[in-house]
C-alpha cells in the first residue's frame, strides 16, 4: 500500500476538480443549507471539465486549470441570477443531515478506496484489456497536443468525435503533477468511484426520501456493495467513459426528481436549466449514458404524473400526463434511433435465459455475481413496499426500465426484434445494460432500509427501550449496511479486477518485460521520434507511456495503405527497396517489437507479420531489449 503514495497528488487534484467548481456553482445558486443539493456538485463540476475541454481549443486556450475556472465563473453568474428570482433551498428538517450526509460520503469514499487500491494493485497498473489502449494512448495524445476536446480524443482513434468526460478529468491529473499516465489514470479512477459515484447515488437518495438522514447512510453504503457497477467496468472493455457518465446518472435524476415539486417560473427555469446541464454533461460522459438517463427520467416522471391524475383526477392532470407522456415517448423514440450502432459493433450475443435474466436483474446480480444476502433482502422489503404503497412507485420505476433493458439483452435471442429495437444504443451487450442496475436498484434498497428502520423506531417507542439502546441499534445498523462492501457479490466483481490489472508473462496488453522497456524509451529515443509497432500487441502504447508517436494509436485505427504495407513487409527492409522508400514518405525511426501475442484473437497477428519476431539486420539497429520478447529496433540506413 506504500507504493500508493506516488498516485495521491493526482488523486487529490482529481477530487479537488471534482468538487470545487461544482460546489461553488450549487451554493451560488441554491444555498449551502440542502445536502441533497450539495451532492450535486461532483456530478456538476465532471459536466463543468467536459465543456471546458471541449471550448478550450475552439478560443485558442490550452488544456489545464484555467478553462475549468472560466467556465466554472460563467455558470456561478447564471446561478446567482437565477437565485435572485428562485431564493435558496430550505434546510431539511433534521438538524443534523449534513452531516451526517457529509460522514456517510466519507466513509463511502474510505471503502471504496480501500477496495479499489487494493483491486488495481500498484499505482503503475493498468488493465490489460483492449480498449485500454486507446484510452491511454488518448491521455497521452492530450498531454502532447494540448486540447481533451471530443475532436482531439476522437483523434486517437480515428472518428471524429468521443466523449471527453473521463479524458479530459484524468488529463489534468497527469498535467498539474506530472505523474505517468498510468498513475493519473488510476488517480482519477479512484476519485470518481470514491466521489462522483457515491455523492450521486447519495443525491439521488435524498430527492427521493425527503432528505432523510438514514437515506443517505443506506445509499452511501450501498454504493459500494455492487460487483455490476463500478467495478465491472474495470474489468470489461475497460469503459472509462461509461464509468463517468454512468457516475452521473443518478446526480442528473435527482435533478429531475427535484424538479417535480418545484413551484413558479423562476424556480422551474432553474431546475430546467440544471437538469440541462447534467443530461450535457452525462452526454459527454458518454452518450449512452444519456440514453439510460432520458428512459430513466421519463419512467420516473410518468408514473408521478400518473398517480397524481388518479388522486387529483382533475382535467389538468391528465392533461399534464398525457403531454408528458407523448413528449418524452418521441423523445425516447427519437434518441434511440439516432443512437443505433453498426452491426460491426452491436453483434454480442445474450448471456441466458429469460427467466434467469429476470432474477439476477431483479436483484442485480448479474453474470453470475453471487447476491448480497442484505442487498436482497433490502430490495425484497422495497418490493413489498411498493406493491402496498402504489403512491411509492416512482421509486420502482427507473429500476424497472434497468431490469427490462438488462432482460432484453441478455435473455432473449440474439435477432429478436425487440432486443435490436431497444438494446442497440448498448451495443446490445448485456454487460453494460448489466452495469445499469445499481444505479436504479440503490434506491429501491434504500426504500428497504427505510421501513424496517422506521418498523424498528415505533417497536422501541411502543416498548419504552431504554435510552442506550437506540444509539447502539444505530451504530449496528451503519456497521451491518456497509458490510456489504465485503460481500460476495462485490467480492467477485473486485476479484475479477485485480486478474485484469495484474502484470504477468501472459497479459493480454503489457508483459512485465514490455512494461520495463516502455519505461526506458523517453532515455533511448527522441522527442519527435514516430515509432512502429502493432497495436494488438500493446507496442503503441508507446505513446501513453513515453510521449512517443506511434503509427498506429489504437487497433481499430485506419491506417494507410502505406502503413499497411510495412505491417505486412517491413521485414524484408533489406532485401524490397520498397520497404525503405515508404520507411522514408512516413518518416518512421523505430520498430517496436513485442512478439504476437494478440490482446483479442490470435489471428489478428496475421495482419501484422512484418512487424513482428524481427531479426536484427544492418537496416534494424537493435537498440534495448527486455526478456525473450520485448525489443526496440533502431532503423538505419533508409
Amino acid at each position: 500500500m506504500g507504493d500508493w503514495v506516488s498516485a495521491i497528488p493526482s488523486y487529490l487534484v482529481a477530487a479537488a476538480v471534482l468538487i470545487v467548481p461544482g460546489l461553488t456553482v450549487v451554493v451560488a445558486g441554491w444555498g449551502w443549507r440542502s445536502p441533497g443539493r450539495l451532492l450535486l456538485a461532483p456530478a456538476v463540476s465532471a459536466t463543468i471539465v467536459a465543456v471546458a475541454a471541449t471550448l478550450a481549443p475552439v478560443v485558442g486556450l490550452t488544456w489545464n486549470l484555467l478553462p475549468v475556472a472560466l467556465v466554472t465563473i460563467v455558470v456561478v453568474a447564471i446561478a446567482l441570477l437565477l437565485r435572485r428570482g428562485a431564493g435558496v433551498d430550505a434546510a431539511p428538517n433534521g438538524r443534523r443531515a449534513p452531516l451526517v450526509a457529509l460522514l456517510s460520503l466519507a466513509a463511502a469514499a474510505a471503502v471504496s478506496l480501500v477496495s479499489f487500491v487494493r483491486a488495481f494493485g500498484e499505482p503503475e497498473n493498468i488493465a490489460q484489456r483492449f480498449d485500454n489502449i486507446v484510452h491511454l494512448n488518448a491521455i497521452g495524445l492530450a498531454l502532447k497536443s494540448g486540447s481533451s476536446s471530443p475532436f482531439q480524443i476522437g483523434a486517437t482513434s480515428d472518428i471524429g468525435f468521443y466523449p471527453n468526460a473521463w479524458h479530459a478529468l484524468t488529463t489534468l491529473g497527469a498535467e498539474l503533477t506530472g505523474a505517468t499516465v498510468p498513475v493519473a489514470v488510476n488517480g482519477a479512477n479512484l476519485a470518481i468511484v470514491s466521489i462522483l459515484w457515491p455523492a450521486s447515488t447519495m443525491a439521488l437518495a435524498g430527492a427521493f426520501f425527503a432528505q432523510r438522514r438514514t437515506a443517505f447512510v443506506v445509499s452511501a453504503a450501498l454504493s459500494t456493495g455492487f460487483g455490476a457497477f463500478p467495478a465491472l467496468f474495470f474489468n470489461w472493455g475497460v469503459l472509462y467513459p461509461n464509468l463517468v457518465g454512468y457516475a452521473m446518472v443518478p446526480a442528473a435524476l435527482a435533478a429531475v426528481v427535484s424538479s417535480l415539486p418545484e413551484r413558479g417560473a423562476p424556480a422551474g427555469v432553474r431546475s430546467a436549466l440544471l437538469i440541462a446541464l447534467l443530461s450535457g454533461g452525462t452526454f459527454l460522459g458518454h452518450p449512452n449514458a444519456f440514453l439510460s438517463l432520458l428512459l430513466f427520467a421519463a419512467a420516473f416522471v410518468v408514473t408521478s404524473l400518473a398517480i397524481a391524475a388518479v388522486i387529483a383526477r382533475t382535467r389538468s392532470s391528465v392533461i399534464a400526463l398525457v403531454a408528458a407522456t407523448a413528449g418524452l415517448a418521441a423523445a425516447s423514440a427519437v434518441t434511440l434511433l439516432l443512437f443505433r450502432t453498426g452491426a460491426e459493433h452491436s453483434g454480442w450475443t445474450p448471456w441466458q435465459q429469460t427467466a434467469q435474466s429476470l432474477g439476477e436483474g431483479l436483484f442485480a446480480a448479474p453474470r453470475g455475481y453471487t447476491p448480497t444476502v442484505l442487498v436482497t433482502l433490502l430490495l425484497v422489503v422495497g418490493f413489498i413496499t411498493v406493491a402496498r404503497m402504489p403512491r411509492l412507485l416512482p421509486v420502482i420505476a427507473p429500476f424497472a426500465v434497468g431490469v427490462l433493458l438488462f432482460v432484453v439483452a441478455s435473455g432473449l435471442r440474439i435477432d429478436h426484434p425487440l432486443r435490436q429495437l431497444l438494446t442497440n444504443p448498448w451495443y446490445n451487450d448485456s454487460n453494460r445494460l448489466a452495469a445499469l442496475l445499481p444505479l436504479v436498484a440503490i434506491p429501491v434498497a434504500t426504500l428497504g432500509a427505510l421501513v424496517i428502520v422506521d418498523v424498528a423506531l415505533r417497536l422501541a417507542a411502543h416498548r419504552r427501550v431504554r435510552a442506550w439502546v437506540t444509539p447502539v441499534a444505530a451504530i449496528v445498523g451503519i456497521l451491518a449496511v456497509f458490510s456489504v462492501a465485503l460481500g460476495p457479490n462485490v467480492r467477485i466483481a473486485l476479484g475479477q479486477v485485480n486478474e485484469a490489472y495484474a502484470y504477468t508473462d501472459s497479459s493480454l496488453i503489457l508483459s512485465s518485460d514490455e512494461e520495463a522497456l516502455l519505461g526506458r524509451l523517453a532515455d533511448e529515443t527522441p522527442p519527435d521520434a514516430l515509432i512502429a509497432g502493432s497495436p494488438r500487441t500493446g507496442a503503441s502504447l508507446a505513446l501513453a507511456f513515453s510521449g512517443r508517436e506511434v503509427t498506429q494509436r489504437h487497433i481499430f485505427g485506419s491506417p494507410s495503405d502505406e502503413q499497411l504495407f510495412l505491417n505486412a513487409n517491413l521485414r524484408d527492409i533489406e532485401s524490397d527497396p520498397a520497404v525503405c522508400r515508404t520507411i522514408d514518405d512516413i518518416g518512421i525511426d523505430y520498430v517496436l517489437d513485442f512478439g504476437r501475442q494478440d490482446v483479442i484473437d490470435p489471428a489478428g497477428a496475421a495482419a501484422y507479420d512484418g512487424i513482428q519476431d524481427l531479426a536484427p539486420s544492418p537496416h534494424l539497429v537493435l537498440v534495448d531489449s527486455q526478456g525473450p520478447n520485448a525489443r526496440l529496433f533502431r532503423i538505419e540506413g533508409c
